[in-house]
């Protein structure tokens, strides 16, 4: 098949490889200068391990199966990677239950290595640890993202796959047996296809919206969820990730380590009506008072606003987590067509057991 996938983060990248891979034509359209250049660039760079999800959700498989996929693509590619571990601790008696169902939940969804610890087993691994319970997930680990998707687009044009950058897709239509995409910048056209992979992020719905015989009732809410990071400069005093018991519409205001070792903290949930990317100091109070949680010693003034994300959700406040979206042919009823929404977390951790998916749905 000619295919266009259209958006170049690292889900969609995935999507290319794996399509080019099983010997595809294969086209990814970014509107950007550069792939990752959106929700994909503004995470936490955490390869989740997969407790958190509803069993039987697209999430919770697609994250336990692409767990184990990216360790052995990272490996294999050379990708910075670690798997230093995560904590999820219970500040107080109250949160053990949370914890106890996170961790009935990650062993149903086929989690490796978790372990429930109590606090003095806790403190034994993280001594600047405050906690009454923790869960141990040692295969939680990070990853360099942009070395990641620099390997998909490696892996793409190897196969034979073109990355087009600046290439807008502004509308799509399907016409007999083929799709035709319309495509903007400074040579504007346009593409005539097999089929299309909508992964545009942010973008989806409206890219979605505009498809004039897709149904109206299918085409999904985009609500904004902003996170913000705040920078630590204070002396690294973990080696694991630490994260508290989730909060509605995230997992708390976690501790993260990169690669060389450095602390930052995010990120917290705050429902916008727009795109700004821009860290409000004044949040880092909260910051303070939930990090203090369960790093009591965070020093005064070790916080400074780093960067924001925006998760690309299709519930609000108030509304249940939805699972991962992807509707095909059989939703929708137009052949050749994967509309992709509400990939959020654990998007970069499910994005290559994602790619297969979609490419078995194309092809069958």
């Amino acid at each position: 098949m000619d295919v266009l996938v259209v958006g170049a983060g690292v889900v969609g990248l995935a999507i290319g490889r794996a399509l080019a891979l099983r010997g595809h034509a294969v086209i990814v359209a970014e509107a950007e200068a550069g792939i990752g250049m959106g929700v994909s660039s503004r995470n936490s760079e955490v390869i989740h391990a997969g407790m958190y999800y509803p069993a039987g959700s697209l999430r919770a498989r697609h994250c336990v199966a692409g767990s184990a996929l990216l360790y052995a693509f990272c490996e294999r590619h050379g990708v910075p990677h670690r798997a230093c571990g995560k904590l999820i601790v219970a500040t107080s008696p109250a949160e053990v239950a949370t914890i106890e169902a996170i961790h009935a939940r990650g062993v149903t969804n086929g989690v490796p290595g978790l372990a429930l610890l109590d606090a003095a087993e806790a403190r034994r691994l993280e001594t600047h640890l405050a906690c009454v319970a923790a869960l141990h997930s040692p295969r939680t680990g990070i990853v360099d993202s942009h070395a990641l998707m620099l390997a998909l687009q490696g892996a793409i044009e190897d196969s034979g796959g073109v990355l087009a950058l600046r290439t807008p897709i502004e509308g799509l239509e399907r016409r007999g047996a083929a799709w035709h995409a319309r495509f903007g910048g400074a040579e504007s056209g346009e593409l005539v296809c097999d089929a299309v992979v909508v992964a545009a992020g942010l973008s989806s719905p409206s890219l979605i919206g505009a498809i004039e015989d897709y149904p109206r009732e299918r085409v999904p809410r985009l609500v904004l969820a902003k996170g913000s990071y705040f920078a630590c400069t204070a002396r690294p005093a973990f080696e694991r990730l630490i994260y508290p018991a989730p909060v509605e519409g995230g997992l708390g205001i976690h501790l993260t380590l990169d690669l060389a070792g450095r602390m930052r903290f995010g990120p917290d949930v705050e429902w916008v009506d727009r795109l700004d990317y821009a860290v409000d100091p004044g949040r880092g109070a909260a910051f303070y008072a939930a990090i203090r949680r369960y790093w009591p010693g965070l020093p005064d003034g070790s916080l400074t606003p780093d960067y924001a994300g925006i998760r690309p959700k299709v519930t609000g406040p108030g509304e249940p987590a939805a699972d991962f979206g992807i509707d095909d042919g059989r939703e929708h009823g137009l052949a050749g067509l994967v509309a992709l929404s509400g990939i959020e977390g654990p998007g970069l951790t499910a994005s290559l057991s994602l790619a297969e998916d979609i490419a078995e749905r194309l092809e069958a």
